[in-house]
């Protein structure tokens, strides 16, 4: 029964990225809206990483009602810890940024862009180098680090991850 029932929690995801991205599909309406939100939220509960990762952010970033947006960190919080590497560059910022349920934590937000950026993620990679030649997030100026990040940052077939 668990077979089928991630099988039909990765069809439904698939139905839902084609909502989303495909305006040919179906008109653009409420209606489909709410179809595209619902399947997102159905995969997102059921645990499905990539759904964690799309549906947390929509919630976090569109939402208007704080608890949306607190529902919205911890689903892209759970995405981060199964491996997904945009999730983690997204939680960096959110303990960077700092909200009602996750204060600032710098400490929290190296971890995070350092996590993002030794699996790929160039945007990372970048903002770390920033931080160490400029001396941000709790970090001191350190020219050799800044050098390194910038390194990683820079390696195309990093970049092509944090694209994707």
């Amino acid at each position: 029964m668990l077979q089928a029932s991630t099988l039909f929690t990765r069809l439904e995801f698939r139905l839902a990225e084609r909502l989303f991205h495909n305006h040919w599909l179906l008109p653009r309406s409420p209606r489909t809206q709410r179809l595209t939100m619902r399947l997102f939220k159905r995969c997102a509960e059921a645990g499905h990483p990539d759904a964690l990762s799309v549906y947390g952010h929509m919630l976090f970033h569109r939402s208007q009602t704080p608890q949306d947006k607190a529902r919205g960190a911890r689903y892209v919080l759970e995405a981060a810890h199964a491996g997904d590497v945009k999730s983690q560059y997204q939680v960096a910022q959110i303990h960077e940024h700092g909200c009602a349920q996750y204060p600032r934590r710098e400490d929290y937000a190296v971890t995070w862009y350092a996590r993002a950026a030794q699996s790929g993620h160039y945007l990372a990679a970048e903002r770390l180098a920033r931080a160490y030649r400029q001396g941000e997030l709790g970090l001191a100026v350190d020219g050799e680090r800044a050098a390194y990040w910038q390194r990683q940052a820079d390696q195309p077939a990093l970049n092509s991850v944090a694209a994707a």
